[in-house]
């Protein structure tokens, strides 16, 4: 049986800056509460992969997943995928990379 391995796209931190700008995507952060909690993304919603129902996710945007550093959002996005759900955007530099370049965090 061969199994086609999930296509993900890597976004860039003016990637994310621009289309949040222009509100044409909705950031999904999927590390957990807590951290979501101590800081975010301005504009990012909380989807924890631990919990993580990709069905569960609003469609009248562009998707675009994030995490720490972009390891679980890449996973997400294969979850997602195998479930027969078009998500393959993430932030590649997820969290981590954002608030080291001093960007606004909420």
């Amino acid at each position: 049986m061969n199994v086609s391995k999930p296509t993900i796209v890597d976004l860039d931190r003016d990637a994310i800056k621009r289309g949040l700008s222009e509100d044409s995507i909705l950031l999904v952060d999927v590390r957990e509460p807590h951290e979501f909690a101590e800081g975010h993304i301005p504009g990012a919603v909380s989807h924890p992969l631990s919990a993580f129902d990709p069905t569960s996710i609003p469609t009248d945007r562009r998707v675009v997943l994030s995490c720490r550093s972009g390891v679980r959002s890449v996973r997400a996005a294969e979850l997602a995928q195998a479930a027969g759900i078009d998500l393959r955007e993430h932030y590649k530099g997820g969290f981590k990379d954002w608030s080291e370049a001093g960007e606004p965090v909420e």
